[in-house]
């Protein structure tokens, strides 16, 4: 049996293992292309409940009487939950299948997306978002790194590029969309229609997905070895920066646009749609940008174009051009970063699969939530042009870090 067979490829096609078992298809394996679109959709609906409320955040605040700021935890609360729930998650299910445990999770977003569509008060939306929490935590972990284990190795590219679609697709359409219903037809009728999505999913899941054993579990001396590693040490470094650089900016760019460019409604709907299309774009390329020039040189790119974007929105995006053209560059090297970061970890822990998934996971989720947060604070303190300033330094901090980093082996 050949290495290939033996060991997945992460999203480049190098090899990784998980937890001991044989974890990439062999040639001679049916591919389930159906599972790999059931895990990308189940990715969409977590992204899009996850995000949903930058493009309501005004409305969350009139709607139960806070600052944007503080309507800014149900941004940043499920971050901080699934960067716990990411180790906590895997461990407690410890060898179960995982087939059942995505289905199980997909359950939970359902419920979490009802009670937010029927949340009386505030606090009632928070624990829902705890909710989303649990689920980005562990569907992420287990999910991220699973196109290998569902088809042939020559194809693990591919699919790992499908299932990461699925995070600028929530940007293209999800909250366009969710945004768009909520001024139309309310926020609360947006995330029902969400739950509507997340119960599709689980239905689509349960129908394809193989069954998927663990060889081992993924359990607090396995992740303690991980951190151990130098490439997931400096993999944890330049993925919290650009996360928290980039969500601080990116979580008060609703109230930019409408405050600072004059842009409302539909119009704001548009741009996200232009940010959310160039993500996309920017995913694809990455996947040739990693094969070619690894993680290393993908994040400082990935980082420096999200800098320029994010420093100039304060004096070039106060016109609508201008705002369209940064919000592409912006949407464009944003889009390379979460395979950068998978493919990172993934090369950084060759032998450990879904353990270098969970610390993907934590890091990435813990980063998104302190980014959102840092950025409530500054724009309570000063102004969205101020979180702006703030996002922007912290990329090119990335810049930096990735540049003194080495690229896993």
């Amino acid at each position: 049996m050949s290495t290939a067979e033996t060991t997945p490829p992460d999203a480049t096609g190098r090899s990784v293992r998980d937890g001991g078992v044989r974890t990439a298809a062999s040639s001679r394996e049916p591919a389930h292309w159906l599972a790999v679109v059931g895990v990308a959709l189940g990715i969409f609906a977590i992204v899009t409940t996850e995000i949903l409320p930058i493009g309501m955040l005004t409305g969350i605040a009139e709607d139960f009487g806070v600052s944007e700021g503080t309507a800014g935890l149900a941004m940043t609360l499920p971050g901080v939950l699934a960067a716990l729930c990411a180790p906590l998650v895997a461990a407690a299910v410890g060898r179960l299948d995982r087939r059942i445990v995505l289905i199980a999770l997909m359950a939970v977003l359902v419920g979490a997306n009802l009670l937010t569509a029927c949340a009386p008060e505030f606090w009632v939306v928070l624990v829902a978002r705890g909710l989303v929490g649990l689920v980005i935590g562990g569907f992420w972990a287990i999910g991220a790194g699973l196109a290998p284990r569902l088809v042939p190795a020559a194809s693990v590219a591919t699919a790992t590029a499908v299932v990461f679609s699925a995070v600028p697709a929530g940007s293209v359409l999800g909250v366009p969309a969710g945004t768009l219903l909520g001024e139309h037809v309310g926020r609360r009728a947006a995330f029902a229609i969400l739950a509507g999505t997340a119960l599709a999913v689980a239905v689509l899941l349960a129908a394809s997905l193989p069954k998927l054993p663990v060889g081992t579990a993924t359990g607090p001396r396995v992740l303690r070895g991980l951190l151990r590693l130098p490439g997931v040490r400096a993999g944890l470094v330049v993925t919290c920066l650009i996360v928290v650089g980039h969500f601080a900016a990116y979580t008060y760019v609703t109230a930019f646009l409408r405050d600072a460019a004059d842009v409302e409604g539909s119009g704001v709907t548009a741009f996200l749609l232009l940010y959310g299309a160039a993500g996309v774009a920017g995913n694809f390329a990455a996947g040739v940008a990693l094969a070619r020039r690894g993680p290393r040189a993908t994040f400082a790119v990935a980082a420096a174009g999200i800098a320029a974007a994010v420093l100039l929105f304060p004096v070039v995006g106060r016109t609508l051009p201008g705002a369209v053209a940064l919000l592409l560059v912006w949407g464009f090297a944003y889009g390379a970063v979460p395979a950068a970061s998978q493919t990172w970890f993934a090369r950084s822990a060759p032998h450990e699969g879904e353990a270098a998934m969970v610390v993907f996971t934590a890091s990435f989720q813990a980063a998104l939530a302190g980014g959102a947060l840092l950025g409530g604070v500054v724009v309570d303190a000063s102004s969205a042009s101020a979180v702006m300033v703030f996002g922007g330094a912290v990329c090119l901090a990335t810049v930096a870090a990735a540049a003194l980093s080495r690229d896993p082996s």
